[in-house]
C-alpha cells in the first residue's frame, strides 16, 4: 500500500481497545466503525490511530447494552461529551422502566402465588363487594397499577409523566380513604418514587419522609420499612447528596435483613442497586 499515517490491523486494534476481532469485524459488518482502509492484497483491515478512540467509545458503550443505533449516533459526533452524556440519561431511563417493570411482574407473580391462579382468574364483579368503600378501593388499586405501567413504559411522553403523576397522588387519596396504613405506606412510596424517577427531589424527599412516618407509628416493617428507607436513599441521590443518599442505603440493607421473603429481599436489593449515582458497596 502507499505510504500515508499508520494503519495497525483488526488484531492490534482489539489488544489496544479491549474489544475481540470478531466483535470489530461484525462492527464493520453493520457499519458502526469501518476500518480505515483494507489491504487489497491481504483482504486485511486496517484502522487508523484516530479510530483507536472511537472503538474505546464503542467497547464502553456496548458494555452497558447502549443500543447500536444510539452508539452509532455518539460516533457521529466525535468529542461531543454532551451527545454521549444524553445518551447515557436515555438509556439509564430505559433501563430504569425495564426494572420497573420486573418488579411490578414480580409484585404481581407474589399475589397469584399468594391468592392462587384461579381467584385471579374470577370475574373482579364476584370477587369483591359492590358499594362506595368497594369501589373506592378498587379505584386506589386501578390507579396505582397504572402509575405502575406507566414507569415500565420505556419512552414516556411530557403528558405521560403527567399522568402518572397525578395517578399516583389519586391513588394516594382514595388509599386514605378506605386503606390500611400499610396502604397509606406504599402510596406514599409510589408517589416519592414518581417524583424521583421525574428528577424532582424535594417532593420525593417530602413523600419518601411520610412514608417512613407511617411506618414507624404504625410498627410497619419487613418489605414496607425496607422500601421506606430505599425510598428515601433515592430521593436524597436524585438531590445530589451522595451521604444522605448512602446513610439511607444502609438503613434499607440493614431492614432488608429482616424481610421474611427471600423474593422480596432481592426486589429491595435490586432496588437499592439502582439508586441513581451510587455504585454498589455492599
Amino acid at each position: 500500500m502507499a505510504d500515508g499515517p499508520e494503519l495497525i490491523t483488526v488484531g492490534q486494534l482489539a489488544r489496544r481497545v479491549g474489544l475481540t476481532a470478531k466483535a470489530l469485524r461484525h462492527y464493520d459488518r453493520v457499519g458502526l466503525l469501518a476500518p480505515a482502509a483494507v489491504d487489497p492484497d491481504t483482504g486485511y483491515r486496517l484502522y487508523s490511530a484516530q479510530q483507536v478512540e472511537l472503538a474505546r467509545l464503542v467497547r464502553l458503550l456496548r458494555s452497558v447494552d447502549v443500543p447500536l443505533d444510539q452508539v452509532r449516533a455518539c460516533l457521529a459526533r466525535p468529542g461531543d461529551d454532551a451527545a454521549v452524556r444524553e445518551v447515557l440519561i436515555q438509556h439509564r431511563r430505559r433501563l430504569q422502566a425495564r426494572l420497573d417493570r420486573i418488579r411490578g411482574d414480580l409484585h404481581r407473580i407474589d399475589h397469584l402465588i399468594e391468592d392462587g391462579v384461579t381467584t385471579a382468574m374470577t370475574d373482579q364483579d364476584e370477587q369483591h363487594p359492590s358499594g362506595p368503600k368497594a369501589d373506592e378501593r378498587r379505584t386506589a388499586v386501578d390507579l396505582f397499577n397504572g402509575v405502575w405501567r406507566l414507569l415500565e413504559k420505556e419512552d414516556r411522553s411530557v403528558e405521560d409523566d403527567d399522568r402518572m403523576l397525578h395517578m399516583a397522588h389519586a391513588s394516594r387519596y382514595h388509599w386514605g380513604e378506605v386503606g390500611a396504613p400499610v396502604n397509606l405506606s406504599r402510596g406514599e412510596w409510589q408517589c416519592s418514587r414518581v417524583y424521583s424517577v421525574l428528577g424532582r427531589a424535594e417532593p420525593a424527599l417530602h413523600h419518601a419522609r411520610r412514608g417512613l412516618e407511617i411506618c414507624q407509628a404504625h410498627g410497619i416493617a419487613d418489605f414496607d420499612l425496607a422500601f421506606a428507607y430505599e425510598s428515601l436513599a433515592r430521593a436524597h441521590a436524585v438531590a445530589g447528596d451522595k451521604d444522605q443518599a448512602r446513610a439511607w442505603t444502609e438503613q434499607a440493607l440493614a431492614a432488608a435483613e429482616d424481610i421474611a421473603e427471600d423474593e422480596d429481599r432481592e426486589l429491595v436489593l435490586t432496588d437499592l442497586e439502582a439508586v441513581p449515582g451510587q455504585p454498589r458497596f455492599w
